[in-house]
């Protein structure tokens, strides 16, 4: 990985033991005895370290041999991988004392998350599960519905069972949900789906939840499940379950709603024992402000006990409020905002923002950073507050303020078309600067969540909402010339004129990226608004162009989110060369043939690359510059450059170069190592877009980065794509930095 070592430890540590959250707060007899069919061990070391259990581990294959009898048989993901699923449930009730617990996990071939695009984790095609395997089951294992999984149950005996659903899925799972209970929060802002690809996927399954609740299919439709099982053995008294081990071991909790009607939370790490005695003390606090909460207590394990109230949170009852009535929507957020106001006392002062600069405005002396809809009930006609763990001093209150009304909206971009939130922020005076709150907010949030050191897992197995957009469409125009609309667009696009249709962000995005490479002819849109506008120089006009235009001379290339009414109009206009831009595909983009630009000794060599690229800024070229491209050549058949603009070397480095831009990618186009040089876009500078747009094997840079975390995160993202970057050494006795140096000197 790019990280430190240290910082690699940890987040390879972190994701290791989520999967552990099933069972951490389970109510196991501590010394017991444990047969865990664990694959990766992490659920082993965690029973061992937390319950101090005698702890047995096997295979699936072992089962028959193992001798003696446990408390507790751990099946996870097992069921799936066996020949015979009956034969094993047998053999593990033979294992179990006369009051032992199964405890079994499994995936559900029905499992929303499969609706949604997800590749069946055993094929690693999409709807085979959901098609009962049909197409033909891997040989390593299949998933079985929650009918099948209670068949087999019953089969091998185990009569006496409880279903708890699990979501995301097995792999983090930080939902529980017991058989009969169903969500009271607005899942949509807790969860964060996960999947085996995420880039299959086609539907928001968070917007899914409340939705299959309502019409009984939540659980039958869960993404795998939590089976207890036991002759006679006292089940959990668990309701509900929800953990959040990916904020890291300070912050890390376990949440259970028992049948008793009580609630307690609970650290997964030691360490977290300190964030449950800040809870308390933050409860009383807001208690003695006048502000409701629900009240709560440590008892003696450790544990911070509160009773069950069974009530919809705030943000529930405000979505369903403004979905009804805006008006007595905005009385109820007034009054929760007052809540927040009445939080601490306020006073005026200094703060440093996100991005280090100070200002003056008022601030909390304390404030309490979760005051949000999500963390209150509404009860009696007012917002009842729980779960306040976090909190911070001589904080702006508009960074809180800011909070109420993110964390409201998140998740949930359908209430934006009864009410925006800029209407909000600009009611309590937060929209002018609504940025510099929003980016405090985030340094929270950022933080709390761990997004960095697990910003490469999320990477994985995280859908992309804009790529989501995209296969929808896609799936809208299947039939069509799907290459053709949606991955050769640039086919044919030197022959002819590029006109976009569209001036918004997406015609924007192109320009910045492809203007030089394949300019544009014209822009058309049907907003009238926008017509006269210019956008690198080029004017917006109304589609009527078209009309007046021979359709073999021009390619139109629809630069807009929602093309389908687009393409019907163009193509009621009888105009079918067209294609859809998105930009965040990368596109294969033709290459001009290798010249001879290698020495002929060099040209029957076969080179270790075949397309190498080189970012610089090439001010005053000397030496230096010419070894790195030579260097750069000696290992690539081609090889493109990206020259950095004047704006950029003037906003980004914040000096004036001493040669103009045209002028150095003039000299860069004309060394005979360089098949391609290009000005790099400025509003896309990094690596990522290179990639995008020239598809290269390998980037060249200077050794000075080579242990940057900057760069080498760069590098491993361009190694998960199948190419690579290498540093090369700089020339010691030249560069840019010493000449401008001694050329400024001799003119003093």
């Amino acid at each position: 990985m790019f990280l430190e070592e240290t910082t690699k430890a940890k987040w390879a540590g972190m994701i290791a033991e989520l999967p552990t959250a099933l069972l951490r707060w389970y109510p196991f007899r501590h010394g017991s005895r444990v047969l865990c069919l664990d694959e990766d061990g992490s659920m082993a070391d965690m029973l061992r370290q937390v319950f101090q259990m005698d702890v047995v581990t096997a295979g699936l294959e072992q089962i028959s041999s193992i001798e003696g009898k446990f408390d507790y048989v751990v099946a996870i993901s097992t069921l799936e991988q066996a020949i015979d699923p009956v034969e094993v449930l047998v053999g593990l009730r033979q294992l179990l004392v006369e009051d032992g617990v199964l405890l079994l996990a499994m995936n559900n071939r029905l499992g929303m998350r499969y609706f949604c695009g997800d590749r069946d984790l055993y094929t690693n095609k999409i709807f085979d599960g959901i098609e009962d395997y049909r197409q033909g089951q891997s040989s390593w294992g299949r998933m079985y519905a929650r009918g099948e999984i209670e068949s087999m149950l019953d089969t091998a005996g185990w009569s006496r069972r409880k279903f708890y659903s699990v979501l995301p899925n097995l792999e983090e799972p930080v939902f529980l949900f017991a058989d009969g209970q169903l969500p009271k929060e607005d899942l949509a802002n807790r969860l964060f789906p996960s999947y085996h690809n995420p880039r299959s996927v086609f539907l928001q399954e968070e917007s899914l939840y409340r939705t299959l609740a309502d019409n009984g299919l939540f659980h039958a439709m869960a993404n795998a499940y939590l089976i207890e099982c036991s002759p006679k053995a006292d089940f959990a008294d668990a309701l509900y379950v929800t953990s959040s081990l990916e904020r890291g071991k300070d912050n890390a909790m376990m949440t259970v709603i028992h049948a008793d009607g009580t609630v307690s939370k609970e650290a997964a790490y030691p360490k977290g024992m300190a964030r449950l005695r800040r809870l308390a003390q933050h409860m009383k606090k807001l208690q003695e402000q006048g502000v409701p909460v629900v009240e709560g207590h440590l008892d003696a394990d450790g544990r911070y006990i509160m009773p069950y109230i069974d009530s919809v949170t705030g943000q529930v009852y405000l979505k369903d409020l403004l979905q009804r009535d805006k008006e007595a929507f905005l009385q109820a957020m007034d009054a929760f905002r007052e809540a927040i106001l009445a939080s601490s006392p306020i006073h005026w002062g200094e703060f440093t923002d996100a991005k280090g600069n100070t200002g003056e405005t008022e601030l909390f002396d304390e404030a309490f950073l979760d005051m949000v809809p999500l963390n209150s009930f509404y009860l009696d006609g007012q917002f009842v507050f729980f779960d306040q763990e976090f909190s911070a001093e001589n904080y702006p209150v508009n960074v809180v303020l800011t909070r109420m009304i993110a964390t409201f909206y998140a998740g949930n971009s359908e209430l934006e078309k009864i009410l925006s939130k800029d209407d909000l922020y600009a009611r309590y005076g937060l929209l002018e600067e609504k940025q510099r709150w929003l980016e405090m907010e985030w340094a929270f949030l950022r933080e709390l969540l761990q997004k960095e050191p697990l910003a490469d897992y999320h990477r994985l197995v995280r859908r992309d909402n804009g790529l989501v957009a995209a296969n929808r469409s896609y799936m809208n125009c299947l039939g069509r010339d799907y290459r053709r609309l949606f991955f050769d667009i640039f086919q044919d696009a030197d022959s002819k004129k590029i006109i976009l249709f569209g001036s918004g962000r997406y015609a924007r995005e192109y320009m910045d990226l492809y203007r030089v490479r394949y300019p544009v002819y014209a822009i058309v849109d049907n907003n009238e608004a926008a017509w006269g506008t210019e956008i690198h120089g080029v004017k917006v006009q109304s589609p009527v162009l078209l009309e007046n235009m021979d359709s073999g001379e021009y390619k139109v290339l629809v630069c807009i989110k929602n093309f389908l009414p687009v393409m019907e109009q163009l193509e009621s206009m009888q105009i079918d060369d067209y294609s859809i831009f998105d930009p965040g595909k990368s596109y294969a983009i033709p290459r001009t043939p290798i010249t001879d630009n290698v020495k002929p000794d060099a040209a029957e060599e076969k080179k270790k690359y075949h397309v190498g690229y080189v970012a610089g800024v090439f001010d005053l070229f000397h030496i230096g510059h010419l070894n790195l491209l030579r260097r750069a050549k000696e290992q690539c058949d081609y090889l493109i450059v990206g020259v950095v603009s004047d704006r950029q070397v003037r906003e980004g480095k914040k000096v004036e170069p001493f040669v103009p831009f045209e002028e150095r990618l003039e000299m860069v186009r004309a060394c005979r190592y360089v098949d391609e040089a290009h000005e790099i876009p400025f509003e896309h500078p990094d690596t990522n877009m290179a990639w995008k747009l020239y598809h290269f094997d390998v980037q060249f840079s200077g050794s000075d980065y080579e242990h940057d975390p900057v760069w080498l995160r760069k590098k491993e993202w361009l190694e998960e794509r199948g190419s690579t970057m290498v540093f090369f050494p700089y020339t010691q006795s030249t560069s840019s930095t010493k000449l401008k140096k001694l050329i400024t000197e001799r003119l003093i």
